[in-house]
């Protein structure tokens, strides 16, 4: 990760809450949840198993949709 994606990282943290308390960030990425970008713009598709409650989701028609600023960021600009 290049130094303009950390400073973006961490202004899109100040700009959030989560209920995680950003375990993504914490641990370095090691813990994050399974997403494919969708090619939607603020959204990425959710891999997570049934059953995996997080307030971003948004279900949509047989999938489930990620709307959280940080996870779509990371998968679509830093592409983990």
């Amino acid at each position: 990760m290049d130094p303009e994606q950390k400073k973006r990282i961490e202004e899109i943290m100040a700009g959030m809450e989560c209920e995680k308390d950003f375990e993504c960030y914490k641990t370095g990425f090691e813990k994050l949840c399974k997403t494919r970008d969708t090619g939607l713009p603020g959204y990425v598709d959710c891999l997570e198993e049934k059953g995996t409650i997080c307030e971003f989701q948004v279900p949509f028609g047989r999938g489930v949709y990620c709307r959280c600023p940080l996870r779509v960021y990371i998968a679509k600009e830093v592409k983990i």
